[in-house]
């Protein structure tokens, strides 16, 4: 039995091999590792149903190419590309790639199996490029990228008894594939037909279509849960496209060799289980392994507001945008008390104005990155240690990056490697998630709260956690990014955050409540506003924080308050303040921060999953802020071009989520007064939609 489990570990264990390139890690078998035995799959398995499920691999690939110009009757150039990306912990790229597939498999009563499956993939960078030159097109950069491919394919296998366990599957697939593109020529130096230095045509969404074949090896879980090795080579057709201003054709080919992990849930034998439509798929827990899910899509739309004038940072009237993301959390457990979970995620769309034009912004699910096709990213991936010091025993219910088990009242918390620093800081059961509660960003966080994070909110860095009785003590030190709200972090780590935070929890009249107050202190490369603004006197132009940048300090504090005050009803407050002579380094444009708010469950009105909320802010900035945008300045999220009349901009928030079958379903309202600090815009009304389920 433990021989079937370690191997299972091994394939299991390849999404983390996969998703980093680090090599082998091999987890040990020995019965100390378990604290019980994981469910098995049933000695006879039986592969027949329907199923869907997700993959993590990385890819590499080549692409052959010849350009000929206008006119010529051959080829006059030639080469080719290399389209394998080697990750880069700083910037989260690569070619490594996420996606979903979807299937039916039927046994025989030989154990063979054959099925159908299709699949779509979304890569984080896949993509080569190649600079080429002659006396007659001058010096050009041509470019290819994979946005997404797919594969729909037949499959072929043996359910084989090893061990004596039948649920393993081993397997050849081949069948057709596509993918879509985008190429890009971008004249260097010299004249191309009309095409001058800086000229970039951008041929998007180019299909390509070919075949694929390759293999793989599939183990059972659980009856409901699949975990897969495969292997995938893809050979497209040449295709030809034509960059008009360059007077040039491209002829060319591609092909993409992947390896990739996955996890499959089984719908049902019969047709599919209709109590997925109600209750969802189940988490997969097997105390040394676990993998929970979320998907959220999130619509939203400002009709037409008062706008005389606008700037480059500007929120657009009469305008609407959304976002999509999918996340995948996967855990393992180290040792007693240590876990390990990495995070990899799909995400796409856009914030209203590409998320800017408030600095109180209304989509906590919209990053500072947008993107038109799906994308992915490895968002955490982090080590989470555990040492019990004694007190109450408690129950941990399985979470999100957390498994089941049990913790005493005092304890210690490190957590080290990649995530976000909310997730340890200025926590609010109320004002939280923006996938499942408020979506403000002055809600889920202070606004003030200028914490380290890349353009996603997320960052490397460490923390601890000292849990002693009612009070809590955290500390840690994180990675800001490479400049001010930047999607780079800082590879020296020369640039960084101290954080420091006091929690203490109390009962008010038999409901639980906490009193928590954090502090920042970033120290890196950032402007001030009265250089900035003394430059722009001396030389006339706009404002540019860019321009006065120097290594120094900037500060803050925040409180945060939650009360329960019956089992169905909340409250809570947020309050700041940061430095206001200083650019804000990462999170958004505010000095100074008040909010607060009341969370209500439906229980009086005979719907008790249902929510109903109400919340409102009021974000400032100091006068030499004010002046600095006055005078053209742009910051992270705001930036009218002037600010003649500046005023506190204030927002009210409400939802109300109720539950259709699986989906959490939420209808938001905001209304900004003085969007971005400005009087003579808005205000503004901002109707949201969103959807939401997890397992």
């Amino acid at each position: 039995m433990l021989g079937g489990v370690t191997v299972k570990k091994a394939i299991v264990g390849a999404v983390i091999a996969v998703a980093f390139a680090t090599g082998e890690r091999t987890l040990a078998a020995d019965g100390a590792m378990l604290t019980k035995t994981p469910p098995p799959a049933p000695v006879a398995y039986d592969w027949t149903g329907f199923y869907v499920g997700g993959h993590l691999g990385y890819a590499s690939g080549s692409s052959n190419w010849s350009a000929t110009q206008a006119g010529a009757a051959t080829p006059t150039l030639g080469g080719s590309l290399d389209l394998y990306n080697t990750f880069d912990m700083f910037k989260g790229t690569g070619s490594y790639l996420l996606g979903f597939q979807a299937g039916y498999n039927y046994m025989f009563p030989t154990r063979l199996v054959v099925g159908a499956e299709a699949d779509v993939s979304f890569p984080s960078v896949l993509s080569g490029s190649q600079t080429m030159a002659s006396a007659l097109i001058g010096q050009v950069s041509y470019q290819d990228q994979v946005e997404f491919s797919g594969t729909v394919r037949g499959r072929i296998g043996y359910a084989a008894n090893l061990g004596g366990m039948g649920n393993w599957l081993f397997y050849a697939t081949g069948g057709f594939a596509y993918s879509y593109d985008q190429l890009t020529r971008t004249q260097i130096a010299g004249v191309s037909g009309t095409a001058t230095p800086g000229t970039v045509e951008n041929l998007f969404m180019v299909p390509r279509i070919g075949g694929a074949v390759g293999g793989g090896v599939e183990v059972a879980l659980t009856p409901s849960w699949m975990a897969r090795l495969e292997y995938l080579y893809t050979d497209y057709a040449s295709h030809t496209v034509d960059f008009p201003a360059g007077a040039q054709r491209f002829t060319s080919d591609l092909a993409v060799q992947t390896v990739r992990v996955g996890l499959d849930y089984r719908l049902g034998t019969n047709g599919v289980d209709p109590d997925l439509f109600t209750k969802g798929p189940s988490a997969l827990d097997l105390d040394w392994f676990a993998v929970h899910g979320q998907t959220t899509f999130i619509e939203q739309y400002a009709p037409p507001f008062h706008a005389p004038y606008s700037g480059i940072n500007s929120l657009a009237s009469n305008s609407g945008r959304e976002t999509w993301d999918s996340t995948l959390y996967l855990g393992f457990k180290l040792w007693q008390g240590a876990e390990f979970w990495v995070d990899p995620e799909l995400g796409q769309g856009f914030g209203l104005s590409n998320t800017e034009g408030v600095a109180g912004f209304p989509s906590g699910a919209a990053f500072k990155v947008g993107a038109s096709v799906p994308y992915s990213r490895i968002q955490r991936a982090f080590m989470r240690q555990t040492i019990d010091l004694g007190g109450e025993t408690q129950k941990v219910d399985a979470d999100q990056n957390v498994f089941a088990g049990s913790q005493t009242a005092d304890r210690l918390v490190i957590t080290l490697g990649k995530f976000s620093v909310s997730d340890v800081f200025d926590t609010n059961k109320y004002a939280q998630n923006p996938r499942k509660d408020f979506m403000n960003w002055s809600l889920i966080d202070a606004g003030t709260f200028d914490y380290a994070a890349d353009a996603w909110g997320y960052t490397y860095g460490g923390s601890a956690e000292w849990y002693t009785g009612n009070w809590t003590v955290r500390g840690g030190i994180f990675d800001l990014s490479i400049v001010p709200n930047s999607t780079d972090l800082d590879p020296s780590f020369g640039q960084f955050q101290w954080l420091g935070e006091i929690e203490r929890r109390y009962d008010l009249w038999g409901h639980p409540g906490k009193l928590a107050v954090t502090g920042f202190l970033s120290r890196g490369r950032m402007g001030s506003f009265a250089d900035a603004i003394a430059l722009a006197q001396a030389t006339g132009g706009p404002a540019d924080i860019t321009a006065v940048r120097k290594y120094q300090s900037r500060g803050g504090l925040d409180m945060n308050l939650e009360q329960e005050i019956t089992a169905d009803l909340g409250v809570f407050v947020r309050a700041g303040w940061a430095d206001g002579n200083i650019e804000p380094y990462e999170y958004t444009d505010v000095d100074r921060t008040v909010a607060g708010g009341i969370s209500l469950k439906g229980t009086q009105w005979g719907r008790p999953n249902d929510t109903f909320a109400l919340a409102g802010i009021v974000n400032g900035i100091s006068k030499i802020h004010e002046e600095f945008l006055n005078d053209g300045g742009t910051g992270i999220l705001v930036g009218d071009g002037m600010l003649p009349h500046p005023g506190p901009e204030q927002i009210i928030e409400t939802y109300y989520l109720f539950p259709i079958y699986k989906w959490n379903t939420t209808l938001d309202y905001q209304f900004v007064v003085n969007p971005a600090y400005n009087r003579d815009r808005g205000p503004v009304s901002i109707i949201g939609l969103r959807a939401e389920t997890d397992f």
